[in-house]
């Protein structure tokens, strides 16, 4: 026996939902439905049913290069239950319309939102039980913490990272899948009264509408620069690896349909940019590059960083990520001595009233206009000017009528006195 077998040990901390009844389908597990027939009985059905949607979808994510949706779950009064495989279909456009009128319950909206939409199913209007959880205050706003929080049950959880594009899908990850829409309705439901009682719930509707009026996300700029480990990449020549492994990686998985980490990990994308390999030889020694799938494209490898070792100088890429916002905030006091003045009060004063209203402070406003406003704030910078920048960086009224006042006065914080 170690000595450290001999020393007592901390205490494992107790499940707080472990006593609290799991939650169980009330009317069993339905059949996938991934034929035409049953997807027309289901599209009438959920046409017929009465109430809101709740919704859901299961994607691949760590496993397929796509973030296409692979099992679409959803529950309405009078229509049951339904688990409707998309891959047969491709377009469930009918299936979408027929619900289109109705509110569609998600939880975390924006995760799913895209990959339904990609198969014909575009809600008007949503109410998002993430979103809503926030609002409130609650600390820790996963489904299963909210239905445990507001509705007394235990969910399962063990299948949340399994890979979806699995055919045929295993039954206990089937009944998972069906869980997440079970109680939706009755958690919308319970979440709205309290959004009513504590005058929130005009902030929601507002949060919801944003959701939906909001452009589709541009694709970021460079986003091989987001490389896990880019911290060691210390030079142009190196970053010049790093675009090399990362756009050739991303070719293969693309065209595979696989998670790129599961074709070259980002660590062997930094070790080989860190090392700079003189031949084939040498980066196929490297540790991370001998598991098998990265030995199955080494001779793609070795080109990609054989062409950035001979770039011209010119066609290097710069050192620092491109980003049209302010430099990052720990340099101002240096640079910009007034700005640093007034993104700290400005942060304060938000903070402040965040906690008063116990929301995250991220969902009052957004950090990064908060901090495009203190870099460079409106020449005339009144009531108005600030609420009209805050509208500018998509702020919603709400928003605007809790922090207007204050940002003001911290706009016009008073100059950081220069020493001789």
């Amino acid at each position: 026996m170690s000595p450290a077998d001999t020393q007592p040990q901390p205490p494992v901390p107790e499940d707080p939902t472990a006593n609290l009844p799991l939650l169980e389908l009330r009317d069993g597990l339905s059949d996938v439905v991934d034929t035409d027939p049953a997807l027309t009985e289901v599209v009438e059905a959920f046409r017929a049913g009465s109430g809101p949607v709740a919704v859901d979808a299961e994607r691949a994510s760590g496993y397929r290069y796509s973030h296409r949706a692979y099992l679409v779950q959803l529950r309405r009064e009078g229509a049951g239950s339904a688990l409707v495989d998309p891959i047969p279909f491709g377009d469930l456009s009918a299936l979408g319309d027929a619900i289109v009128d109705a509110e569609w319950i998600i939880h975390a909206a924006n995760q799913d939102l895209a990959c339904l939409a990609e198969v014909g199913m575009v809600p008007r209007r949503i109410f998002d039980t993430e979103l809503a959880g926030r609002l409130l205050g609650y600390p820790k706003v996963g489904l299963a913490s909210l239905v445990s929080e507001v509705l007394g049950y235990r969910m399962r959880k063990e299948h949340s990272a399994a890979d979806w594009s699995t055919r045929p899908l295993p039954a206990p990850w089937l009944v998972y899948a069906a869980l997440d829409v079970e109680m939706l309705i009755e958690l919308r439901d319970a979440i709205e009264g309290e959004l009513r009682r504590e005058g929130k719930w005009e902030w929601a509707e507002q949060e919801f509408a944003a959701i939906l009026s909001a452009p589709p996300r541009e694709p970021k700029p460079d986003p091989w620069r987001r490389t896990s480990g880019m911290h060691r990449v210390r030079n142009r020549r190196s970053l010049a690896v790093v675009r090399a492994l990362w756009e050739a990686r991303d070719q293969i998985a693309e065209s595979a349909d696989i998670s790129p980490g599961r074709i070259l990990p980002d660590a062997a994308i930094v070790e080989a940019a860190a090392a700079m390999p003189a031949d084939r030889d040498t980066l196929q020694k490297l540790t991370a590059f001998k598991g098998r799938g990265a030995h199955r494209h080494m001779r793609t490898w070795w080109e990609a960083i054989d062409h950035a070792r001979w770039l011209p100088d010119s066609e290097l890429p710069k050192q620092g990520p491109r980003y049209d916002g302010p430099p990052p905030a720990r340099a101002w006091a240096d640079r910009d001595p007034d700005a640093a003045a007034r993104l700290s009060a400005a942060r304060a004063a938000v903070a402040e009233i965040a906690e008063a209203h116990r929301l995250p402070t991220e969902n009052l406003l957004s950090p990064d206009t908060i901090r495009r406003l203190a870099w460079s704030p409106p020449a005339d910078a009144d009531r108005p000017t600030i609420a009209a920048f805050l509208r500018d960086h998509h702020a919603r009224d709400w928003q605007i009528e809790l922090t207007g006042d204050v940002l003001t006065d911290a706009i016009a914080t008073e100059p950081v006195p220069r020493l001789d």
